[in-house]
Order: structure tokens, then sequence, then C-alpha cells
């Protein structure tokens, strides 16, 4: 009988991972697997606790307690090991506006240390992927925001990454150019059966792009289900806004954020749409 996904090693794996700043539980006693290949879509107010997951997945900071393997390997013992096989997106801007697209990859390819041999294959295998082939010559300063995402996301593919981490990928993105998003993560995943971990505020996007869902909220995983799992907790015309809504007692207001981050976010809309 062939193996299914759940048949093989985890692709993340945490144990009662936390994370405490003094008396505050920004992780509390995570439980989650990952399965090889599959879109895990990750959801919750801000504050909720996910960046702080993922950057103890990506060995950025170290869990109070509690372990966690990514690729295998144990993310405070083994941390060189797990970088080495991860690829990770931050939700700030990380490309270099002076660089062309080309450029950008190709300095990416030198800092992951492949092969000279290989860089420009892999370089131009990642721009028909990601759709951007015709852009290779442009700088990134003259790419829209949907671009810049796409780049951003070859960039941290080149090493060809076990697990790839994209921290609100699509945010300050126009409509049309979250679905170009969208589209070429899912040829990406197609192509590589790489396991990816997403964070959103935008419920259709995990709706639509995500195989299983984590709802966080206040640092705990609250449940973990297929979108249509998760709906049906709540009724049969159920949304996932609606899921959000009972399970963190959070409105849209509360998602919203703060001065500052709604700054950031628009900012980042205005000069890259």
């Amino acid at each position: 009988m062939p193996e299914t996904a759940e048949d093989l090693p985890a692709a993340v794996q945490t144990f009662d991972l936390t994370k405490t700043f003094g008396s505050l539980a920004a992780v509390d006693r995570a439980l989650l697997t990952l399965y090889p290949g599959e879109i895990f879509g990750l959801i919750g107010p801000n504050g909720a606790g996910k960046s702080t997951l993922i950057k103890m997945l990506t060995t950025l900071t170290p869990p109070t307690s509690g372990r966690a393997t990514v690729a295998g390997f144990d993310v405070l013992t083994e941390s060189a090991e797990v970088r080495r096989r991860i690829g990770y997106v931050p939700q700030q801007l990380s490309a270099d506006r002076a660089l062309t697209g080309y450029e950008s990859l190709l300095l990416s390819a030198r800092l992951y240390n492949i092969p000279r041999r290989e860089r420009a294959e892999r370089i131009d295998r990642a721009l028909t992927v990601m759709g951007l082939t015709e852009a290779a010559g442009r700088q990134a300063g003259n790419y829209s925001g949907g671009m810049i995402r796409r780049l951003e996301i070859a960039q941290s593919m080149l090493h060809r990454p076990s697990v790839l981490f994209l921290d609100e990928p699509t945010v300050g993105l126009d409509p049309v150019a979250r679905r170009s998003v969208w589209e070429h993560v899912r040829r990406l995943r197609q192509d590589t059966q790489t396991t990816m971990l997403i964070t959103t505020h935008y419920m259709e996007e995990a709706d639509e792009l995500c195989d299983r869902i984590a709802v966080m909220h206040r640092g705990r995983i609250e449940r973990i289900g297929t979108a249509t799992e998760l709906k049906a907790l709540v009724g049969p015309d159920a949304t996932l806004d609606d899921v959000f809504a009972h399970l963190t007692g959070a409105g849209m207001q509360e998602q919203e954020g703060s001065y500052s981050d709604i700054r950031r976010t628009r900012e980042s809309a205005r000069k890259h749409a």
C-alpha cells in the first residue's frame, strides 16, 4: 500500500512548545504536527503568538520550555541543521530595491552556498516558477507588491528547503496581487512538495489555500482542522470569519492592529502597489 503524508515522518512537530516573557505566555504548550507537502495555515488575532511560534520554529528565538523538530531536527540542539533545511519569508520587506530580480537571486544563491555550476539553472527555474522571467533584469524597486513577494519567495526556495515559513505573505497587497501570490504558492507546492506554514489575517486566503488550519488565541492552539471541519463547528452556513469569532471572541476590529501596524501596511501598499 502506498504511503500517505500522515505515514511519513512529520515535517514539523512541536511538543508543549512554550515561550514566556516574564509572566506572559506568548506561546503556551503548543502541540502541532505538519505533514510533508501540506500547506498549513495559522490564524488568530494580533498578539495571539503566531509570529513568536514561527520565530521558535525558525530558530530565531529559543523556547522557554518544550521542544520542536523541523525536518527531523531539534530547533534548539540542532539549530544549524534546521536552518539549512528551511526557507523563511518574514512580514517585513527583505528584497533589496537596488538589485534586479536576477541579482537578488544570485546573491541568495551565493549566501546559500549553492554550487556555481548549479546557480544559473536554479535561478532560471525560480524565475519561471514565480512568473518573474520577463522582469528578471529590472530593479526590485520598480516591482509591484505582488512581484516583490514572489521574488522573496523565490529567494527563500533556491536552496530547495524542506519547510517554508511564510509570515503574512500577502499583507498590504490588493486582491488581484494576493490571488497571484496564491496561484504561485500552489504551483510551487505542486512542483516541489515543500511543506509550508503560512500565517494570515485573510480568512479567504486560509480557506482557499490551506490544507489544514490552526486557530491560535492568547498563546494557545484552540483548534486544528480543515476549513470544512472548522466551519462545521459553528453551523452549516458558517464562514471562517464566524469560526474566528467563535474560537477567539475577536471581532474584525480586534484584528486590525495598532496605529503603527496600520501605517506600515498602508505605506507598503502605497509604495509597492
